[in-house]
């Protein structure tokens, strides 16, 4: 293990639901590796880092610079579960020289954390990981990419169960991003923003059943855009009931994933995959923010990272991701695909 590796990873938010699971899947994935939950509720992150083993709990105040914790630089990494308005997490991280992940911002919201990194681009590793369950969409649509010579449209269509929502902040991060601006679809090879009727589609949940959903803007989209050159992608999210509730279970979470365009045989072909983890999208999301970690210690699928400015799908292999969901309960299935709606 690296010296950085050998201090804890501080997880601010580390005591909220999805946080909670982003500690214990880095737990399961680095049983060695210190963490530290950090919260308002000293008591509250006290109980999460009992349950983690090897952790220790602080109370961070995000309105300070120094984040409460004072100028030593006593951690390995900066990992953050809510939204952080003031970036006093990644100026922290900048100034210790510390990886960071943010989790919370649209794809309209990310330029702050962007001007910081161009201002001071050799001072940390700065992973933008506001995709849909922290990558746990784009990762798997990449690796399925393989299959196809060129991409012309990818669509990914998320079913977020109304009884997961999750803690506080997961509900705060849902009103922001779906009303604080239009959702950005690339159509066509050019980038739009669409809201209202423009944004509105329906697509089939896992069951077949046809559900109603809306364009959505966490980062997915422009990462897909910059690995494949497809002409056309979007991510719609649907709020309802899940395939798993209809039939009288606990609710789960899909995403379904579709892909179009030219195999390496010179065929056309348009495939849907679909991942459904049974216990809904907080396992899915704190794996992925877990993986983000480990790789940016360099515990992991290659060396630490050096400072620079990434999103998960330059950091992890699709395919490490994908094996790492499924081992963690997620459910991957290829079936025929379904035209119910106008392509993006």
């Amino acid at each position: 293990m690296n010296a950085i590796a050998n201090k804890p990873v501080l997880i601010i938010g580390g005591s909220g639901v999805v946080g909670a699971q982003g500690a214990q899947a880095l737990r399961r994935l680095q049983p060695d590796l210190p963490i530290a939950i950090a919260g308002r509720d000293l008591a509250k992150a006290a109980k999460v880092a009992a349950e983690v083993g090897q952790a220790e709990a602080v109370r961070v105040d995000l309105a300070r610079a120094d984040l409460g914790l004072g100028d030593d630089a006593r951690f390995g990494a900066v990992v953050v579960f809510v939204k952080d308005d003031s970036l006093n997490t990644l100026k922290y991280a900048q100034r210790h020289g510390l990886p960071y992940i943010s989790t919370s911002s649209g794809s309209f919201e990310i330029a702050p954390e962007v001007a910081r990194h161009l201002r001071h681009p050799g001072r940390s590793p700065i992973l933008l990981a506001s995709h849909w369950l922290a990558g746990t969409a784009t990762l798997p649509a990449l690796h399925f990419a393989r299959d196809f010579r060129r991409l012309d449209r990818i669509v990914i269509s998320a079913l977020l169960d109304e009884q997961d929502m999750g803690g506080p902040a997961a509900a705060a991060d849902y009103e922001r991003l779906t009303t604080a601006a239009a959702a950005q679809i690339l159509d066509q090879g050019r980038w739009r923003w669409v809201r209202g009727e423009e944004a509105a589609t329906t697509f089939a949940s896992v069951d077949g059943t046809v559900v109603e959903a809306a364009a959505y803007s966490p980062m997915d989209v422009v990462s897909l855009a910059a690995a494949t050159d497809a002409h056309s992608i979007r991510l719609d999210m649907a709020l309802g009931e899940s395939a798993s509730r209809r039939r009288g279970e606990a609710f789960s979470t899909e995403i379904v994933i579709e892909l179009e365009g030219e195999r390496h045989d010179g065929t056309h072909a348009r495939t849907r995959h679909e991942l459904v983890h049974p216990q809904g999208q907080a396992p899915m999301t704190a794996l992925g923010i877990a993986l983000g970690v480990e790789r940016l210690l360099g515990l992991a699928g290659g060396e630490a990272v050096a400072p620079g400015l990434y999103t998960p799908d330059l950091l992890i292999d699709p395919a490490y991701q994908l094996a790492q969901l499924q081992a963690f309960g997620v459910q991957v299935a290829q079936r025929p695909a379904v035209e119910i709606r106008a392509a993006a």
